[in-house]
């Protein structure tokens, strides 16, 4: 039997929190199954890597059917996977009155249908090989409900319950399961955002992270086996806040 190789897949992977994921896991595992739209991109990161992992560049839109059938694949034929990181997502900026419901929809979709569905396809092996783990990426927004990312918010906080729940269900099962809720992050998801009326100058500089400090974070809590990963200090305070604020609507 071939010796088995630890291997990572990766989604969102041409930018972002995704390249530096599959950057920091380079460093911990021998094959990296990057998945994105850009192809260009792709093979640059996997140009950057190759005196470090295996790098399969798998372009795919996760918004079509075919592009999720075709990652499917690609983890059976390059997996199975030991580490999953469903990171895919983007985040229209309107109030939600005037948001075109197809992009809602199609956020619905990436954030939390083709969460599940890699997930779901991943997890048997690791149950079979009494090891793995799960980083779904959330957003430190699916704690602090309010105007304009009203859909974006609801998803990432579909993905906390998902996390805590798959959890419990996995107890003893040798799989760890992360939700990773970053705050503002220097990355490309706000370009798109400025003409909707985003404007990122209007935080200060110490609220924003590096995408670097944010998987660092991330893997590092993974090996503590946390849950909730909620990176900087500040934004873990302003979870917390927004945790009571959803205690306190309770009435």
């Amino acid at each position: 039997m071939a010796e088995h190789k630890i291997t990572a897949l990766v989604t969102g992977a041409s930018s972002g929190l995704g390249a530096e994921f599959c950057r920091q896991l380079a460093e911990r595992c021998s094959v990296i199954i990057a998945v994105a739209r850009r192809h260009d991109r792709l093979e640059a990161l996997r140009e950057e890597l190759s005196d470090r992992a295996e790098v399969h560049v798998v372009e795919a839109d996760l918004l079509t059917v075919e592009g999720v059938a075709h990652t499917m694949e690609m983890l059976r034929q390059k997996g199975p996977v030991d580490i999953l990181v469903n990171n895919a997502g983007f985040s229209p900026y309107g109030d939600f009155i005037d948001s075109p419901i197809g992009q809602q929809r199609e956020m619905l979709n990436l954030h939390c249908d083709v969460a599940i569905t890699l997930t779901r396809a991943a997890l048997p092996f690791m149950r079979e090989r009494g090891a793995g783990s799960i980083i779904n990426v959330s957003s430190l927004g699916s704690f602090l409900p309010g105007p304009k990312l009203a859909v974006y918010g609801g998803s990432k906080a579909f993905l906390n319950y998902f996390t805590l729940s798959l959890a419990r269900e996995l107890e003893g099962a040798g799989i760890k399961v992360q939700a990773l809720c970053p705050g503002l992050v220097r990355t490309e998801i706000h370009e798109p955002m400025k003409s909707e009326g985003f404007s990122p100058s209007a935080f200060p500089n110490e609220m924003w992270m590096e995408a670097s400090e944010v998987v660092c974070a991330s893997l590092d809590a993974l090996a503590q086996d946390k849950l909730i990963v909620v990176p900087g200090e500040d934004n873990l305070a302003l979870a917390k806040m927004g945790a009571k604020g959803l205690l306190d609507a309770l009435g």
